[in-house]
């Protein structure tokens, strides 16, 4: 019996012993808690800490944003274009290209004209001496004469007719030589333009001296740049297998870009489309789509699209690479800022807003960006003025502790 109750003794003790460890464990992790948590939060703590020391605002005068080159730019509407950007070349314009060529037989005898020399609509480039320009000179001049006198003569004959002092027949005879050696001179004339000799000259023949019958000048067509020159002094020229292209103009006023646009985008293409062009030297300039190919390359599987680009001062040369934007799609943008404007500080887009007394960080939400500018959703509003360019060093000056000089 008495081990039986020292056996109940020693359990009881135990339970007790449980009971006064369970309530002790729940005021230990009380008691550890905050240390742990405080561990926890330290960082966030810091960060925020570290935040807020940093500055605002960034005190600068006029002088000091002189200085740093920082250029001031007021954000104003704008329109934002959605754009497919595609690789180009410049081209001349195939309407302003002129192969100057000679329709007929004989040797240089004049260059007028070199390479890189302008020229106008009717200048001469080059004479050239032919015996078969003279032949049709003389031929013309013999129709020309003989055409008068027959006219003459038909005239003549009319008067007399009229006052019934020939017969009909003879009135009728030289009525008919008339015509025919009108025809016969309209065809010596003919035969000159065929030749290349313009209605002017063609006038002057009867009045030309004789060395100048076996002359034939060479004009250029269309004024321009003279870009090759392919005959020397005293070169055959013409038919039998010899050279008949002697020079090669070109108008550069206006030239075409030719893209390349793969077969996915062609669909968003159409004529009429505006394209901002750009070189690598940093050269930009607008164009207009004037023709978009209904074929594929077989290779490239890509179409031949071509822009039409004002040049009056000569600067976009044939042969350069250019890189094209096409305008796809445009809307009006509230406010419209320079990209260059846009810095990242602690994750979020920030633009620095001129004030009184220097600059002020904002931050803004932005929305589509079109080439160097970049719409803004909130944190702008038009009318305001920025930071646009060299903002590096606003940025710096905003990262140090706002208690450091």
């Amino acid at each position: 019996m008495k081990r039986i109750l020292l056996f109940v003794a020693g359990m009881f003790a135990v339970f007790a012993a449980g009971v006064a460890f369970a309530v002790w464990i729940p005021g230990i992790m009380t008691t550890l808690r905050p240390g742990v948590v405080a561990k926890k939060e330290a960082p966030q703590a810091e960060t925020r800490a570290a935040s807020a020391g940093r500055k605002q605002a960034v005190a600068m005068s006029d002088e000091r944003i002189k200085l740093a080159q920082i250029e001031l730019a007021r954000v104003e509407p704008g329109d934002i274009a959605k754009r497919l950007t595609v690789p180009g070349t410049v081209v001349p314009d195939a309407d302003r290209v002129a192969h100057v060529s000679v329709k007929l037989a004989g040797t240089v005898a004049e260059l007028r004209k070199n390479i890189g020399d302008d020229v106008v609509k009717g200048e001469v480039l080059a004479v050239l001496e032919s015996r078969e320009v003279a032949d049709a000179k003389s031929e013309y001049l013999a129709a020309r004469l003989a055409n008068e006198l027959q006219q003459d003569l038909a005239n003549r004959d009319k008067m007399l007719w009229d006052g019934r002092a020939i017969p009909e027949q003879q009135h009728i005879k030289s009525r008919n030589a008339a015509a025919q050696s009108a025809m016969r001179f309209d065809i010596a004339r003919q035969k000159l333009m065929a030749l290349g000799v313009e209605d002017r000259e063609i006038s002057e023949i009867p009045r030309a001296n004789e060395s100048s019958l076996r002359q034939q000048n060479i004009r250029a067509p269309i004024a321009g740049r003279l870009v090759e020159r392919k005959v020397e002094l005293g070169t055959a020229v013409g038919r039998d297998n010899l050279e008949t292209e002697l020079f090669v103009i070109v108008d550069l006023s206006k030239v075409w870009v030719e893209l390349s646009v793969s077969s996915a985008d062609l669909p968003l293409v159409r004529e009429k489309q505006g394209v901002d062009i750009t070189a690598r030297a940093g050269q930009a300039g607008k164009a207009q789509i004037v023709f978009v190919s209904p074929l594929l390359d077989k290779e490239t599987r890509a179409a031949r699209v071509v822009a039409a680009l004002e040049n009056p001062d000569r600067t976009w040369r044939p042969g350069t690479f250019v890189t094209a934007a096409i305008g796809l799609a445009q809307k009006q943008a509230a406010v419209v800022a320079p990209a260059a404007a846009i810095q990242t500080f602690d994750g979020r887009k920030i633009v620095f807003v001129r004030t009184a007394d220097g600059f002020e960080k904002r931050d803004v939400n932005l929305g589509e960006r079109d080439g160097g500018f970049v719409e803004v959703l909130s944190g702008l509003s038009a009318g305001e003025t920025i930071a646009a360019t060299n903002t590096f060093s606003l940025k710096a000056e905003l990262s140090k502790p706002a208690d450091e000089d």
